[in-house]
């Protein structure tokens, strides 16, 4: 999978169907079965709309509040079910990786790695995930503009790998909100790689004093029409079939029966604009 996905990353700004590309799952595996359920189900929807789908996972949570939230079912179980995911649903995979020592590991069972936003200024965790050939997608840290994000796309390039997205969840505002900056998309798009724009985690409201982050999800639909409108070329939704269960980032989290109305609305953003 991953040298298709990497020969099609320089289209990924301008796909045959001329449409945006998804990144969309659960935010951390929580089991074989629904990771399957909810791969199958939004593939079927991009398919109708010819979206590019990357299903996206995360096999471990290391950025979580409290020493008792849920992190994952196993590093390896995990990994081998977004494996498993790609090979029964035909679509590439992303995953986050925290330390350069998971690079290598995470690198044989998905097609991307993923820094988190908060690790996108570390270079030893850059240079890992570059050396691995795998597609890395940094998202921008919440406390950067998008012109310092030059330098996490030149530290993957120099370290020799080519495949580069970036990805903006938002700015920190005050202690406990974030807010989108949507001039920070084009000023990443100039460094000739293709952009995303994660509606979910740009809506989270974290640090809050109960160690639980909350969400604005009623602005999912908001964010992501901006985000086509301004030239994302991508974007990052987190959906589960009933996010109020979900293990993690549940607040933010778009519903799966929502999902492919949004979809339409969005194609018909992206149509309108071209």
């Amino acid at each position: 999978m991953i040298e298709s996905l990497a020969a099609a990353l320089p289209h990924f700004r301008n796909t045959n169907s001329g449409q945006f590309f998804l990144m969309a799952g659960p935010c951390v595996i929580e089991g074989e079965d629904m990771a399957l359920r909810i791969a199958e189900k939004v593939k079927h929807m991009t398919d109708k709309l010819q979206i590019p789908y990357i299903f996206k996972g995360s096999y471990r949570k290391a950025n979580r509040s409290r020493l008792d939230s849920f992190t994952g079912i196993g590093d390896e179980t995990a990994l081998r079910i977004l494996q498993k995911v790609g090979r029964e649903i035909g679509v590439p995979t992303v995953t986050d990786i925290h330390a350069s020592d998971e690079a290598a590991l995470a690198a044989e069972y998905v097609d991307v790695l993923q820094i988190p936003a908060f690790l996108c200024r570390q270079t030893d965790l850059l240079i890992a995930a570059a050396k691995t050939g795998k597609v890395v997608n940094v998202k921008k840290g919440q406390f950067l503009n998008g012109e310092s994000m030059q330098f996490a796309v030149d530290k993957i390039k120099q370290s020799g790998n080519e495949h580069v997205i970036l990805t903006d969840r938002g700015n920190s505002f005050g202690y406990s909100d974030l807010v989108v900056d949507f001039r920070n998309l084009p000023a990443m798009r100039s460094f000739g790689v293709p952009v995303v724009m994660d509606v979910t985690h740009s809506l989270q409201r974290p640090n809050q004093s109960s160690g639980v982050t909350g969400g604005q999800p009623a602005l999912i639909e908001t964010i992501a029409k901006a985000a086509i409108v301004v030239g994302a070329d991508g974007l990052f939704i987190e959906t589960h079939p009933t996010p109020a269960t979900a293990k993690s980032d549940g607040a933010n989290m778009l519903p799966l029966d929502q999902l492919e109305a949004l979809l339409v609305k969005l194609t018909r953003v992206r149509e309108a604009i071209r």
